[in-house]
């Protein structure tokens, strides 16, 4: 399996290109990454963006790095996006979007996406409004893929969360929305997160990372692994004693069902105020506690 990371760590830190290529090339030994949008941002005025993909892109040719696909970091993640209630609000998500989708054709990679959006509390509680936005939202993706092709994209990428508010959040949602976006101009991408898929206060105790896999294998497009405790969203990393997942669970769970040629990459937080050689050093011994599976 391609082992890869996204460049979350890097942000704040070493924004720069040329540092963030080298730590990937030389003090990781990876080849392949996944750019975070919280390192360009796509609201950024066109002409000077494009500068800094370009430059993004040198670095990442310069140490042989694959760019495989653009990523909404945290900074987006915290917004409400496509679903928020106000309809001005979800045109300028569309418009960051598409400007995302144009970052990620800068920087040479094949696909861009993330998370939709989330719905706010007052909309998931009334069935007629959460349908009417779900709706709207199919129009948006459909929308985005027609972008996307024309720019050259083979995807977009949705990443299931473990919200109730967000769409989708299940695997019968994911499913749903596959469905009634299976004629978009390019095909969605599945990122299945290890930390979102066994999140035990919305899935159950029992729920197990292949009842994810098995049912959307075609549509998986990335793997993203963390070091988590089932009980919350953390990203951490290796060794860490808060958490307890073993990263051969996900070799073991992708090639039972037949997804050992998706790509996996590493997703990693670390609090701004933490030392920068410790989280370093994090990143290092994760990547080593991942490459062996």
């Amino acid at each position: 399996m391609e082992l890869g990371i996204n460049l979350s760590f890097a942000v704040k830190r070493w924004p720069e290109p040329e540092r963030w290529a080298a730590i990937v090339d030389e003090r990781l030994g990876l080849h392949s990454i996944q750019f975070t949008l919280d390192l360009i941002d796509a609201w950024w005025p066109q002409a000077e963006r494009a500068v800094l993909a370009r430059a993004a892109k040198a670095a990442a040719d310069a140490h042989g790095i694959a760019m495989h696909s653009a990523q909404i970091g945290l900074a987006g993640y915290t917004y409400n996006g496509l679903l928020h209630p106000d309809a001005t609000a979800r045109a300028l998500a569309r418009d960051w979007w598409g400007g995302s989708i144009e970052l990620a054709a800068e920087l040479g990679a094949g696909a861009a996406g993330g998370p939709l959006g989330a719905l706010s509390a007052a909309d998931a509680a009334a069935p007629a409004r959460r349908q009417s936005l779900y709706a709207e939202l199919l129009e948006h993706i459909h929308h985005l893929a027609d972008q996307a092709r024309r720019l050259g994209l083979s995807a977009l990428l949705v990443e299931p969360t473990p919200l109730p508010r967000e769409i989708p959040a299940t695997i019968a949602e994911t499913q749903q929305l596959l469905a009634a976006c299976s004629d978009s101009a390019v095909p969605l991408r599945l990122v299945i997160d290890v930390g979102h898929a066994l999140y035990r206060p919305l899935y159950g105790e029992g729920v197990t990372l292949e009842q994810w896999l098995r049912p959307l294998a075609r549509h998986i497009g990335v793997l993203h692994l963390q070091n988590h405790d089932f009980r919350s969203d953390a990203h951490w990393g290796w060794p860490d004693e808060r958490g307890s997942y073993d990263p051969h669970h996900l070799a073991r769970d992708a090639a039972a069902c037949g997804l050992a040629d998706v790509p996996v990459f590493i997703e990693l937080f670390f609090p701004f105020e933490q030392d920068d050689a410790e989280v370093l050093a994090m990143v290092e011994s994760s990547v080593a506690a991942c490459r062996p599976h």
